[in-house]
């Protein structure tokens, strides 16, 4: 029986962790959730997406991924980035307003520098963490971010200067409905709107990854493409890349941002359990080389008459 099919463990949910960052607009605020119980437990940092509701993008959000997640043996952390719609800083003049990209890449490799004082903050968790195996998963906007922290490499619109984020201590991620290429797949309001999008280079984005994108994810505020430029991720980089599309999967693929949402456009708690079992099998399996919980969950997607999606890999 693979970890992601075993029985979920109780979970200790702990926020928010206040961390004050000298020069940042606002204290970082994290979620911390782990099982009960056990040791070494690896970790999986989350980056939200945004979108309309005020509280998805922060440490509120995404409950179906961190619950699930922490129920199988992960410890998972969130902040609340500074593009929050919960903070309303987006009108504060700051260039890297409203995304703040930079910044969001940034928070992680903060977490991953005060791993001690965050163990401190949790009861129960001094000692558990196994720090030599992180990951960094994220949705939409949260996508972008993982990248970067994974070795793609973005152009600061200011000033031109390529960005170099990445942080050698994560060793495997998962991007879900992030976005691909800039250049002309933009639209033109998401080329002025979010200039950083228009010059991403993931030539570069060597460790491993898992990019799962939705068959009908047009995203048609951001690109002119429809939804295979959010398979870009997988396309343009280096491997290993494995390549998760969801069949019939919007930009919500299922509902990962929360339970029950109205912005979800298509509700399917299914596709989310899919998405559960799949992305918590994959970082296993990435982060315990010969694990066999990603071949498991990759053979049960495609079987049967009617599969929830496809895997490609290279």
């Amino acid at each position: 029986m693979s970890e992601s099919t075993r029985a979920p463990a109780p979970v200790l949910t702990v926020g928010p962790v206040v961390s004050a960052v000298p020069g940042r607009a606002v204290d970082l605020q994290l979620k911390v959730s782990v099982p009960v119980s056990g040791d070494g437990l690896p970790i999986i940092l989350l980056s939200h997406g945004q979108g309309p509701s005020n509280h998805i993008s922060s440490l509120r959000g995404y409950a179906p991924l961190a619950d699930f997640w922490a129920a199988h043996g992960f410890a998972v952390i969130q902040p609340t980035h500074l593009s929050s719609a919960a903070l309303d800083l987006a009108d504060t003049g700051d260039p890297e307003a409203p995304m703040y990209w930079r910044s969001r890449a940034r928070d992680m490799t903060l977490i991953l520098d005060r791993l001690d004082e965050i163990e401190a903050a949790v009861p129960g968790l001094a000692g558990r963490l196994d720090r030599s195996r992180v990951a960094v998963a994220g949705h939409s906007m949260g996508g972008h971010t993982a990248s970067l922290l994974l070795g793609a490499r973005a152009t600061d619109p200011h000033s031109g200067a390529q960005e170099d984020l990445a942080d050698p201590r994560i060793g495997a991620g998962v991007l879900l409905a992030a976005p691909g290429r800039g250049g002309d797949a933009l639209t033109r309001d998401a080329a002025r709107n979010y200039p950083f999008l228009s010059a991403i280079d993931f030539s570069g984005m060597a460790q491993p990854a898992l990019v799962v994108a939705g068959e009908k994810d047009a995203s048609a505020h951001l690109t002119v493409r429809g939804a295979d430029w959010h398979t870009d991720p997988y396309r343009l980089s280096p491997g290993p890349k494995t390549l998760l599309t969801l069949f019939g999967a919007e930009h919500g693929l299922g509902g990962v941002a929360g339970y029950d949402l109205a912005e979800t456009t298509d509700e399917d708690p299914v596709r989310v359990a899919a998405v559960q079992r799949l992305t918590a099998a994959y970082l296993r399996s990435r982060l315990y080389p010969g694990d066999p919980a990603w071949r498991a969950e990759r053979d049960a997607l495609t079987a049967g008459p009617e599969p929830l999606g496809r895997v490609e890999s290279k």
